[in-house]
C-alpha cells in the first residue's frame, strides 16, 4: 500500500475512533458506552483502516516509524474533522470536563495509563488477527475505557472537540502516543 492510501485510511480511522468517543460520552451507562465504543475499532479492523494504536505494536523496522508518523497525522486530522462536524451538528457531549481531568493528572500517571492502553490495543488486534473472534476486540476496548487507560487517538478527538490547543495538551498527547507505543511493543516482543 502506498503512503497516500495509508494516510487516507488513517483519517478514516480517526473518524471511527471519534464516533466511538461520541457514543461513549452520549450514554449514561459507562458499560454500555464502552461496549458501543468498540464499534469504532471493529470497523477499523474490518475495513483495514490505519490506527496508530492498532499498528505500532507490529512495527518491525525503524523505517516503518515514518509510516507511524503519517498514521498519527492522519488520525489527528480524522479526529479534527469529526470534532468540526460534531460541533456543527450540535452534538451535546461534555469533553471539557474529561480533558481538564486528564490535564490535571500527573504526566507520569498519564504515561503509565497510556502503556496499559497500548497493551490492551496490541492484544485486541493480535488476538483478533489470530482468531477472527470479535470478542477479542470488544473486551480489550471495554477494559481500557472502564479502567481509565489513556488512548492517544480517542484523546485527540476529546481535545479537538474541547478546542484545547496549548503546549500542555500537545505534550500530554505526545506522552500518550509514546506510552501507547511502549505498551504495544512490550507485548509484541514476547517470546513466541
Amino acid at each position: 500500500m502506498n503512503r497516500q492510501e495509508m494516510f487516507i485510511k488513517s483519517i478514516y480511522a480517526g473518524l471511527m475512533i471519534s464516533i466511538g468517543g461520541i457514543v461513549y460520552l452520549s450514554v449514561d451507562d459507562k458499560i454500555v458506552g464502552a461496549l458501543l465504543f468498540s464499534f469504532g475499532l471493529l470497523t477499523i479492523v474490518t475495513q483495514e483502516f490505519y490506527l496508530y494504536t492498532g499498528k505500532i505494536g507490529f512495527v518491525k523496522k525503524v523505517k516503518e516509524l515514518i509510516d507511524m508518523l503519517i498514521i498519527i497525522i492522519g488520525n489527528f486530522i480524522g479526529t479534527f474533522i469529526a470534532s468540526i462536524f460534531a460541533k456543527a451538528a450540535h452534538i451535546n457531549i461534555n469533553t471539557l470536563e474529561l480533558v481538564n481531568k486528564k490535564l490535571d493528572n500527573e504526566i507520569l500517571h498519564i504515561f503509565i495509563l497510556s502503556i496499559f492502553c497500548g497493551v490492551m490495543m496490541y492484544l485486541a488486534i493480535d488476538n483478533f488477527n489470530k482468531s477472527k473472534n470479535i470478542i477479542f476486540i470488544i473486551l480489550p476496548v471495554m477494559i481500557f475505557i472502564l479502567s481509565g487507560f489513556e488512548h492517544s487517538v480517542a484523546n485527540m478527538f476529546y481535545f479537538n472537540f474541547s478546542g484545547i490547543y496549548n503546549l500542555k495538551s500537545f505534550c500530554y498527547l505526545f506522552v500518550m502516543l509514546i506510552g501507547n507505543g511502549i505498551g504495544a511493543k512490550l507485548f509484541s516482543l514476547k517470546p513466541e
